[in-house]
């Protein structure tokens, strides 16, 4: 089976799903949102140098799971999804996975961003298989700490190949669709590494390389 790797935030998304979390939690007053939004934008341009550092980001975004009751939290992201994310989801994204789909591939959405954020708006696009950065549990609540390997930058390819390891798939003719700088090392892992309204970076690696660049804008 050949697999079809997807990136989520400004890829599949017209946005960042997880920068929109935070946003979303300030305008909702569920943080002070003075010091949330600084703290989130300077992470996000981090991020978007490629000089992220990771744990200390899911750490402080994720604190908030800790110390609130779970149904609750359902309740903010069903929240989130409508107001959020349903107006950002590309539909040349959803054509994409639609076509991989028909063709019998594999479909998976690999993503930097945590599982909690991200785990609804992966069904929403209709795929099963996740690889997200993991939220800390314990006695059925998140402890507010991330948990494993983050899945970003070369974590993504150890969290890829411990997945490939369990399920005893592999990467022969394998795509990997991806707008950001933070995912060459798993572009350069697959047999068929396409760019997505590429950053500078990966568009000048993509053009040097002689990799396809795609727009789902």
């Amino acid at each position: 089976m050949r697999l079809a790797l997807f990136d989520l935030d400004n890829t599949l998304l017209a946005g960042d799903s997880d920068h929109a979390w935070g946003d979303y939690i300030c305008q909702r007053g569920l943080v002070d949102a003075a010091e949330y939004q600084a703290r989130n934008d300077a992470f996000y341009a981090d991020y978007c140098a490629g000089k992220l550092d990771v744990v200390a980001y899911q750490n402080f975004s994720q604190a908030i799971l800790g110390r609130t009751d779970m149904a609750l939290l359902a309740e903010w992201h069903r929240d989130f999804m409508r107001e959020v994310i349903e107006p950002i989801i590309l539909a040349k994204g959803e054509a994409l996975l639609e076509e991989h789909r028909r063709a019998g591939d594999r479909l998976v959405i690999i993503t930097a961003t945590n599982r909690f954020v991200t785990a609804p708006i992966a069904a929403r696009l209709g795929v099963d298989t996740l690889l997200a950065t993991e939220c800390g549990m314990a006695d059925g609540r998140y402890t507010g700490q991330i948990a494993g390997t983050p899945c970003y930058q070369q974590g993504k390819v150890v969290r890829l190949d411990q997945w490939l390891a369990e399920t005893g798939l592999g990467l022969e003719d394998s795509y990997f669709y991806s707008d950001s700088r933070n995912d060459l090392p798993l572009l350069e892992t697959v047999a068929n590494p396409v760019a997505v309204d590429p950053d500078d970076v990966l568009r000048a690696t993509a053009k040097e390389r002689g990799w396809p660049v795609i727009s789902l804008r």
